[in-house]
């Protein structure tokens, strides 16, 4: 068997005009400018890339998606779709035409365009759906005469005959035109993250495309008459929400099925058992292929000779932060394999993707602050470690695609083996990369594949570039010390642009969310550390136990102990700062969180009168409150080991509100009413006590913000009152 080794090239980095420009402060105007780059997606015949780009207009108060495109040998890249907004381009399998999702016409629907390879351009664009629940999420099937799409329809329109077809539509128009609002639940998950579900269901509909896409008149005007079939009815919900990242369905290379993610547990707002079901593109009865497993299985993907389907697990019923394991399920003998178990990888694994000859998967996974991209052999032919490369986390079938630093995503490949995906850093948002020319093994017989060389291909020109040359921000920098339980902890600090070693600067102490979430070399449009530091501060963050990145030992740590550990982690990470480096001011330090993070800053609270300010985002104040009016209940139940009537003890141990009467320092509070994992009352509670307390206190309250502040002006409004409160109570030694 000959040794696979990879090959890892320094890259030359493209040269810029040599022109003196004076760089300045990162400032907010400069992070709205930036175009927010997506994932890419490879053209079949390997010769194009195209990903949407979404533009902001501070003024205009929108964020619009385009579609972009670039040639894989390279080249500039340019926009192709900018008449209209355009956003998740979806190549049909013979690359003549690419689905992409538009708003342009009767809400959210999908469209086609007519692509020429030849000159990378656009030649006609047209409406696929016309939809009343409107449609999201499209994915071609692999013989191109159907699409699927996901919808929230009314789960007793089924989508089998005309009448059915505009019995949503008679649904959605009697809603709009009642001047009653109200609504009846009968069930939990009435409302979910930021909206109420008002009756309905995601489903994953399919609808032909063979009467829109002909052969000999492409520009011909289209006329959709084929109506679109509900492949997942019933009253639940499929796929299930995500947030983002891989889809939660996949076709089959045949395309005679389809694999989805649904939960179908009776109180799916405490059950955590999302199941992979499998159902004829016809329709029919759905199978269970994930029936044995009581906790999560979600993304799947089928191998592109239809042998497996890869998806990721977890394992504890119940938890939403168990490890994500990367699993096979062998669609003709039923049987199961855990790789990430086989290769003792005690990490998440993230996004992934199959190799065009079915014998290896690509994955993300983060460790220690950053995000790399792994290989694995799903043949097993167990190469030696030597062979790769120093990989700490590597088994006998696992491999690192290494490089230093940033965050890598959202993976492509494309038949001739060149590997395409998404980067970021702390210091620039995402950008497209490229690894080849891939050589992957094609033989049957994978004991005599030749060598494999991945090169480090210079990158796709960022479209950012331009301005990101003209800001002054400082790298991310790492340092270590000994947390609780006697455990070695990261940190990571930011210097204000301009640093001068000689100088004394305040402190922005920021704590992040999740808790089961980290910071790292990667980029943030909501709580970006350079943005923090661009007014003259030293920005700090601290990955305590409950982070990811280290290991689900040090995950579980924060379980049923929220202001234990990790507070003692916090404390100790700012003290080692304040000892190692004399350029910080420990008298002019502010703490900021945002979700666990809030609940963190509410526990500063009452635990510590260190800080100059606070700024507690969307935290939990009251945790017996909170428990009664968040959505998703098997958060709270497995975090608090209970219910708060089953289990008082530990709600009222770790819940903020309980130590009130040692409330001291000046505290920014920030909540939004569609906020549904932590209710508005959360942070109105805070600040009801905090001025009771007379403590100096401040909310800024968001109307039509959920969790995140996504709005452009709402953005510029936090920003804004945020650092106003900390210049308040630092810079200007505490005024009130």
């Amino acid at each position: 068997m000959r040794r696979l080794f990879l090959a890892f090239l320094a890259i030359i980095a493209f040269t810029f005009p040599a022109v003196a420009q004076a760089k300045h402060p990162f400032n907010f105007e400069d992070m709205m400018k930036l175009k927010r780059v997506g994932e890419p997606e490879v053209s079949p015949d390997g010769k194009w890339v195209i990903f949407s780009v979404v533009d902001v207009d501070l003024e205009a108060n929108t964020k619009t998606p385009h579609i972009w495109i670039v040639p894989t040998a390279g080249g500039q890249e340019r926009e192709i779709i900018a008449d209209q907004d355009a956003d998740r381009p979806r190549w049909a399998p013979d690359g003549k035409r690419f689905a992409f999702i538009s708003t342009k016409k009767d809400g959210s629907q999908i469209w086609i365009a007519d692509f020429d390879g030849s000159s990378g351009t656009v030649t006609a664009a047209r409406q696929l759906t016309i939809i009343s629940t409107e449609a999201s999420g499209e994915l071609w099937s692999p013989d191109g005469k159907n699409i699927l799409f996901v919808s929230d329809v009314y789960p007793d329109c089924i989508f089998r005959d005309e009448g059915e077809y505009f019995c949503n539509q008679g649904k959605v128009e009697l809603a709009n035109k009642s001047k009653v609002k109200a609504q009846i639940f009968d069930h939990l998950l009435y409302r979910h993250w930021n909206s109420y579900k008002e009756g309905k269901r995601t489903h994953i509909l399919v609808i032909s495309v063979e009467a829109l896409i002909r052969a000999s008149n492409s520009s011909a005007q289209f006329n959709p008459t084929a109506l679109p079939r509900d492949l997942t009815p019933g009253d639940y919900d499929a796929p299930v929400f995500s947030l983002g990242g891989q889809d939660n369905y996949a076709f089959s290379p045949d395309g005679r099925e389809i694999c989805y993610t649904s939960n179908n547990d009776k109180n799916e707002a405490a059950s955590t058992n999302n199941d992979l079901w499998v159902v004829s593109i016809n329709g029919g009865p759905a199978k269970n292929i994930t029936a044995d497993n009581p906790a999560s299985d979600s993304t799947p993907l089928y191998s592109p000779d239809g042998r497996y389907i890869a998806y990721r697990a977890q394992q504890r019923a119940g938890y939403e932060s168990d490890r994500f394991r990367l699993m096979l399920y062998d669609r003709e003998t039923k049987e199961k394999r855990d790789l990430t178990e086989e290769n003792e990888l005690d990490r998440w694994v993230g996004s992934f993707t199959w190799t065009p000859d079915s014998l290896r998967i690509l994955f993300t996974a983060e460790d220690m602050g950053r995000q790399s991209i792994y290989v694995l052999d799903v043949v097993r032919k167990n190469f030696p470690i030597g062979a790769y490369g120093q990989c700490e986390l590597c088994g006998p079938d696992l491999h690192k695609l290494g490089w230093a630093g940033g965050y890598s995503d959202d993976i492509a490949v494309s038949k001739d083996g060149n590997i395409w995906f998404t980067e970021m850093t702390a210091t620039g948002p995402m950008t497209i990369k490229h690894l080849g020319p891939g050589q992957i093994c094609q033989a049957s017989d994978p004991t005599k594949c030749g060598d494999v060389q991945f090169v480090l291909k210079p990158p796709v020109e960022s479209i950012n570039t331009a301005l990101l040359l003209q800001i002054a921000m400082s790298p991310l920098e790492s340092f270590w010390f000994e947390g609780a339980h006697g455990d070695k902890v990261e940190g990571f600090l930011v210097k204000p642009p301009n640093f001068d070693p000689s100088k004394k600067y305040p402190v922005k102490f920021l704590i992040h969310g999740g808790p089961q979430g980290a910071w790292g070399d990667d980029w943030s449009y909501r709580w970006n550390p350079e943005l923090f530091a661009a007014n003259g501060y030293v920005v700090i963050m601290i990955n305590f136990h409950g982070s990811t990145g280290y290991g689900q030992k040090f995950i579980d740590a924060i379980n049923g102990d929220w202001g234990g550990a990790p507070f003692e982690d916090l404390m100790k990470g700012l003290d080692y700062a304040e000892e190692h480096y004399p350029f910080i001011d420990k008298s002019r330090e502010c703490a900021l969180g945002a979700s666990y993070g809030g609940y963190a800053i509410n526990w500063i609270l009452g635990h510590t009168d260190r800080f100059k300010c606070l700024v507690s985002h969307d935290g939990m104040f009251n945790a017996e409150s909170a428990w009664g009016t968040t959505e998703e209940l098997w958060f709270n139940d497995w975090e608090f080991k209970g219910t708060p009537y089953d289990n008082r003890a530990s709600y009222e141990k770790w819940s903020p509100h309980q130590y009130a009467k040692n409330f001291k320092t000046p505290t920014l509070v920030i909540h939004g009413q569609r906020d549904y994992r932590l209710d508005v009352s959360e942070g109105l509670q805070l600040f009801t006590t905090l001025q009771m307390e007379g403590v100096p206190s401040k909310m800024l309250y968001f109307p039509d913000e959920g969790h995140w502040v996504m709005k452009p002006q709402n953005s510029q409004l936090w920003y804004k009152t945020v650092n106003d409160w900390v210049d308040q109570w630092t810079k200007d030694q505490g005024t009130k």
